[in-house]
């Protein structure tokens, strides 16, 4: 940008110079993101819902945060990994040998952060039903709230017949393209982060047992994730997104 103002406009300033304004204003250009705009016409009332049970939870009862990790990877590196030492970070070859994949399904009890999670070899209603079959049987005394996606794996003729089975179980959807609404998400990043994406597993049974490990060693120091926006806060900034990706597009078309 300094090379730019110089030979178009003739003002000589310094890269320093172009790196304060840019703090200045908080403009990060070596920064990317991506975004996913609802199009869903009941995303306020869903919003609403999901975000109700989030803030003010039915007394006695517990509110549950279920969805699937699907395509785990059971990756083997070619070399050993090079642990970290002083000076010298963690290292690992760029290629790898594929020991197949599994689904990890999960429940986040959002009063008290405890996982309740499975791995299955496939990720269909089928096994989604018997995931729930476990939930149930884990809150066998209690009211339960589950907030899910919109996954033709949690809609349809069985799930219906399920839940007149299970009246003690309510399913609350967030809005078509929000999944990130449901909190489960947020712990989904976490084990990737920390276990999965940094892991070299031998074979598929390694990777589940270390899933399983880490979900043990994660409910013994159990904390809930705060939630601390309202409905309309969200749905506010959700408006400002809408008029602001409107103007761009009305700009892109003159």
């Amino acid at each position: 940008m300094a090379a730019y103002l110089q030979r178009a406009e003739g003002i000589a300033v310094s890269h320093n110079f172009i790196a304060q304004v840019w703090r200045d204003h908080d403009l990060q250009p070596h920064r990317q993101g991506t975004f996913k705009l609802s199009t869903d016409p009941d995303f306020e009332a869903k919003v609403a819902d999901v975000v109700g049970l989030y803030l003010d939870p039915p007394v006695g009862a517990v509110v549950l945060s279920i969805d699937e990790k699907t395509q785990v990877q059971a990756l083997d590196r070619t070399q050993p990994v090079l642990p970290i030492d002083f000076a010298k970070t963690e290292k690992r070859t760029h290629d790898y040998v594929r020991h197949g994949t599994t689904n990890l399904f999960a429940a986040l009890d959002t009063a008290t952060g405890e996982v309740l999670g499975q791995c299955y070899q496939r990720r269909r209603t089928e096994e989604f039903l018997r995931f729930m079959n476990t939930v149930v049987a884990r809150y066998s005394d209690r009211e339960i709230h589950v907030v899910l996606d919109n996954l033709s794996t949690h809609k349809g003729d069985d799930v219906d017949a399920w839940l007149t089975n299970h009246p003690r179980v309510t399913f609350h959807f967030t809005p078509t393209g929000s999944s990130w609404l449901n909190q489960v998400e947020i712990w989904f990043n976490i084990i990737t982060r920390q276990a999965i994406r940094r892991g070299t597993f031998t074979s598929l049974s390694v990777l589940v047992k270390t899933i399983k490990s880490y979900i043990e060693n994660w409910n013994r120091d159990a904390k809930p994730f705060s939630w601390t926006a309202t409905p309309g806060e969200i749905i506010a900034s959700v408006r400002i997104l809408h008029r602001d990706f409107k103007k761009l597009l009305a700009n892109n078309t003159k």
